[in-house]
């Protein structure tokens, strides 16, 4: 946490979004609940901190999308922003912005760091064969091709990546190809093409003494890194499509060519950074502070796919331009698989299987917090996990409702009806007080720490021992009884229990922003929201005892209970494929 005292401010990105389908509880899981986890904390802290999102509205999966359903790609890249950014707000994710690719302002970003990177030499033209279609009259970049992966052998391989074994290849190795357009019959044939590629190599001992600089990274994402870093090869960064940022070079053909998605879309993150200063102060210069100032700590959260673009081709990219910042952390997780309940196993969400999550299905079922928590609590951050639907149950019911928030609705039931809906004054401590008084900042401390080094497992479950730590204490003293013979000693007993409430609704607030809230009204207390200019610290001030004499509300169930009968039902819903 030391290392936090440099830093004046916190960036914070996750991921983009293709805007050509809903997101689903494996995107959650990745890339957008541990940062916003993370962002919340930094908000309760009162530090300046920025979380910047968007969408992801340029490539050829959109381009294919539209292709197939008939209509524009700005129609699926409308359709899909609107309902993600939807599920985003609902599931609490906290974005100061939520931006798009498609605005007008990234093709102007997009377009600079290219030329940038021209001026400096690190752009060059090659003339590559790829596959083209005669019947249609087009190249196939992409998932526009099908075929059999080189690798594994997998019959329906797009283009440029299998989705049975993860392998990334060129086109031309995909073997037997076909062109995966409605209608095409045609065998494609292999055309030349003039394209643009990032010469990577030129950034190998630059980008290899950052990485060298940051051996506090996870593994998974320093061991992909280096594997890129010890074979760079220039990079295409151009594709055969009219859908994307125009190339902004003058003499050249450049008709039917466009900027590729996977150069763009990092881009994203400035572009919407810039649209923010503007939206927030009317001044666009703003954003320059949190990109170019060493003062600012950039961390990108993203699934561990998403590893080579962050830790090697945007910081090449970012280097390219002489001005900005190199992200401090890449935090790269594991996947998010479901767990079949026929076969026993876990197998990965797609699609074409039919078992995928989604975040909007998930919301008309659960609550946000029972969501957030129990990605948090199986996240995926060193290994992959799975959704399962009896543990997601049996978790959020055994241990968020019954610790926590049995402890909170007893402990203040009690409080509200023996103590005139006011924090009671204590009598003498003894040592079990004494013990729960001094656990309580040091446990805070605990879940902090834990934040602070992206271990958000560790962290929920530092936060639920608070609840067992109180439930202990609780049934201990057994203020049921001792409200009948020693009031004073049922009072002391409340009293204490109110100050483990105070902390719960801090500690919680990152986490489940929702029952924090109607927490803190119950309590009298006020959370303060924070942001990109900092604010006061309402962490700290979570350790702070609340007063004897304090006016509570009656309490409300916090986390209510999901029944074994829905989760059955829901369960079978997934398992038919109605999820999606």
């Amino acid at each position: 946490m030391s290392n936090e005292k440099r830093f004046e401010r916190t960036l914070v990105t996750s991921a983009l979004p293709y805007a050509n389908g809903h997101i689903h509880l494996g995107h959650i899981a990745g890339a957008y609940l541990p940062a916003d986890i993370y962002v919340r904390y930094k908000r309760l802290r009162g530090e300046r901190v920025l979380y910047i999102g968007g969408s992801d509205e340029y490539g050829v999966p959109i381009t294919l999308t539209a292709l197939k359903e008939g209509v524009t790609p700005q129609d699926v890249i409308d359709r899909y922003h609107a309902a993600n950014a939807a599920a985003f707000a609902e599931l609490g994710i906290s974005y100061d912005i939520y931006g798009r690719t498609s605005w007008p302002l990234h093709i102007d970003t997009t377009q600079s760091f290219f030329t940038q990177l021209n001026k400096g030499g690190f752009i060059e033209r090659q003339t590559m064969n790829l596959w083209y279609s005669e019947q249609s009259q087009r190249f196939l970049p992409d998932r526009y091709v099908k075929g059999t992966c080189p690798k594994c052998g997998y019959e329906d391989a797009s283009g440029d990546e299998c989705e049975n074994c993860g392998a990334q290849y060129s086109a031309q190795e995909l073997k037997n190809p076909r062109a995966n357009i409605p209608g095409d019959t045609s065998s494609p044939v292999l055309r030349e093409s003039a394209h643009w590629f990032l010469s990577l190599p030129a950034f190998a001992g630059r980008l290899r003494e950052w990485l060298d600089s940051h051996p506090e990274w996870r593994p998974n994402v320093r061991g992909i890194a280096y594997g890129w870093v010890n074979d760079l090869r220039a990079r295409c960064i151009t594709r055969d499509t009219d859908w994307g940022v125009p190339i902004p070079l003058e003499g050249e053909d450049t008709e039917g060519k466009r900027i590729y998605v996977w150069f763009d879309a990092p881009i994203g993150y400035v572009t919407n950074t810039r649209q923010w200063a503007m939206d927030a102060y009317g001044d666009e210069s703003r954003w320059i502070e949190w990109w170019k100032d060493a003062g600012t700590r950039l961390i990108h959260f993203i699934g561990k796919d998403n590893v080579p673009f962050h830790a090697v081709i945007f910081p090449a990219m970012l280097m390219g331009q002489g001005d900005y910042i190199l992200a401090d952390n890449v935090i790269g997780n594991e996947y998010l698989n479901i767990f079949n309940r026929e076969t026993g196993k876990s197998e990965k969400g797609s699609k074409s299987r039919g078992n995928m999550i989604t975040v909007r299905w998930m919301l008309s079922k659960v609550s946000p917090d029972a969501i957030r928590y129990y990605l948090c609590a199986n996240a995926p951050e060193t290994k992959d996990a799975a959704f399962d639907w009896d543990e997601f149950a049996a978790r959020y019911n055994g241990e968020l409702c019954d610790v926590v928030g049995n402890f909170v609705h007893r402990s203040l039931t009690m409080t509200v009806k023996n103590f005139d809906g006011r924090v009671p004054a204590p009598g003498p401590l003894d040592d079990d007080d004494k013990a729960l008084l001094a656990f309580l900042p040091e446990q805070m401390d605990a879940v902090a720490e834990a934040v602070e080094t992206f271990r958000f497992r560790l962290a929920v479950e530092r936060f639920i021992e608070i609840g067992r730590r109180a439930n202990q204490y609780f049934d201990t003293k057994a203020p049921w009884v001792t409200r009948k013979t020693d009031l004073e000693r049922t009072g002391t007993t409340l009293y204490a229990c109110c100050q483990v409430v105070r902390v719960l609704c801090s500690a919680m607030a990152p986490f489940f922003p929702n029952a924090a809230s109607v927490l803190a009204d119950v309590i009298g207390v006020t959370l303060p929201k924070g942001g990109p200019d900092g604010g006061p610290d309402g962490w700290n001030a979570g350790k702070e005892l609340m007063p004897p004499g304090a006016a509570l509300k009656p309490p409300v169930v916090l986390f209510p209970k999901l029944d074994k009968d829905l989760i059955a039902e829901w369960a079978d819903q997934h398992a038919r494929g109605e999820a999606q």
